[in-house]
């Protein structure tokens, strides 16, 4: 083990040379992928010069997801004390389903989900979990949503015709977790939005009224706290209030955005968050702990042992259930994905968690100010937003993207809201700093200049 502790060191420094010379890898075709690289699997241990040489390839040949190039996804950059905590989980190896198993892990992912359950104004009958993604929290949050409102739906199945609500910006998860909770793709209504992408609470109460007529179930309003596009927060008092009146499962997604929690600054955008049943965010994306690390936190934990609690003798043989965590999640094998977070969190404190949010919206604001003031720009989005979009010299924002990805100069990708198509720079690596959202703009414009024949125009709809 420490002579392959000392290879990774070896590997380390080499990726962090060669980031600081090419932020961007080599662009590989895919389907030039499997031809180019030796990844094949040998029936014959190979020798470790040979293993060495591979690594380094495959390593060199990744997309680099933490230099100040990529803004192509909604996470990006790589916090030290966070790879910290997330190299010791893989040492430990421990599961996080029980005590037995995991030990004093157990504390720290109960001290951390009692804190956010704190910080949202909660009291001690609220609780919650770590699991996988997004995506899966989200389900996990229809789940309950749906056993609450069916009491026998865990043993007799979905009897009844429920129905979920969700605005047309929010996560492409919401239809997949309507099919697997056995509701329904069809019984997913997409409300409308307004001209900043957040959801029309009377189109929504509307939809609700409509399909009570019709003898249907409303189970749960799925909010979003920053849509993946735009960036934007749906007025969660509101649509509270819908909720409240029709005794319906309010679930917030704040995958993307919802950090703002740790930001005295910016906690206003979920505004009303207190009241809602359910909320999620990824500690991966804002707060910049390595992939994954979703966070689940409901106001009445009673509904996460619904759910989720299943007795098992083989597993479940020591300790009280709230040390127990398997008996809160929908898996059952679980990685620590919680010391990663706890070690950041634990090293630079609150203070230094809200820095590292208000951080990003900072460069955002630089990012706007810049295409304000360069009339070859268009601008789509808003104050408020850590999502940048816009368009250059009318140029395509896919084939620029895609001309800027395959020729190795920037990851970032495009978007669009209702008939605008536009490049989306996402400023959520809190190491960047201004010089380096100006770089992005830089390097962009001198590629347009530097390849005058390549481009096609749009035409604007005003």
């Amino acid at each position: 083990m420490q002579n392959t502790l000392a290879l990774f060191q070896e590997l380390a420094t080499l990726l962090f040379e060669d980031e600081k010379m090419r932020p961007v890898a080599t662009f590989m075709p895919s389907e030039d992928l499997l031809d180019t690289m030796d990844l094949s699997l040998q029936e014959q241990a190979i020798m470790d010069e040979d293993f060495v040489a591979v690594l380094k390839e495959l390593i060199l040949s990744s997309p680099k997801t933490a230099t100040h190039a990529f803004f192509n996804q909604l996470f990006g950059g790589r916090n030290e004390k966070a790879v910290l905590g997330d190299l010791l989980a893989v040492l430990l190896n421990n599961s996080m389903y029980t005590y037995k198993a995991a030990g004093a892990q157990i504390g720290v992912e109960k001290v951390i989900l009692e804190k956010c359950c704190t910080m949202m104004g909660w009291d001690h009958h609220s609780g919650g979990t770590i699991a996988a993604g997004g995506s899966m929290t989200n389900f996990m949050a229809m789940l309950m949503a749906r056993d609450k409102k069916g009491v026998d739906v865990r043993h007799a199945g979905v009897q009844q015709k429920m129905t979920i609500y969700t605005s047309v910006e929010s996560h492409y998860s919401v239809p997949k977790n309507a099919s697997f909770a056995g509701i329904g793709r069809d019984q997913v209504r997409y409300i409308p939005v307004d001209e900043r992408g957040c959801m029309l609470p009377h189109l929504l109460e509307n939809a609700i009224a409509e399909d009570l007529k019709m003898g249907l179930t409303p189970t749960m309003v799925n909010a979003t706290a920053g849509t993946t596009v735009l960036g934007a927060f749906d007025d969660i008092p509101s649509i509270n209030e819908i909720c409240q009146k029709h005794q319906i499962w309010l679930h917030v997604d704040g995958a993307y955005c919802g950090s703002v929690l740790f930001s005295k600054n910016y906690k206003h955008l979920i505004e009303g968050i207190e009241a809602v049943d359910s909320f999620s965010f990824n500690a991966h994306k804002m707060i910049g702990t390595p992939l994954s690390c979703s966070l689940l936190l409901v106001k009445d934990k009673t509904w996460l042992y619904r759910s989720f609690a299943n007795e098992a003798d083989y597993l479940y043989q020591t300790d009280e259930d709230e040390f127990n965590p398997g008996k809160t999640s929908l898996q059952c094998g679980r990685r620590n994905d919680a010391l990663k977070f706890w070690t950041l969190w634990k090293s630079v404190g609150t203070e230094g968690l809200e820095g590292i949010i208000d951080k990003q919206f900072e460069l955002a604001a630089v990012a706007r100010d810049y295409l304000q003031n360069h009339s070859d720009y268009t601008i789509y989005s808003y104050e408020d937003s850590i999502s940048v979009c816009f368009n250059y010299k009318d140029i395509p924002a896919r084939e620029l993207c895609t001309l800027l990805y395959e020729n190795s100069k920037l990851l970032v990708g495009y978007g669009t809201f209702k008939q605008f198509e536009f490049v989306r720079l996402v400023t959520i690596n809190a190491q960047n700093e201004k010089e380096d959202i100006l770089n992005f703009f830089k390097v962009l414009e001198d590629f347009v200049a530097q390849n005058p024949a390549r481009w096609t125009t749009q035409t604007r709809t005003e």
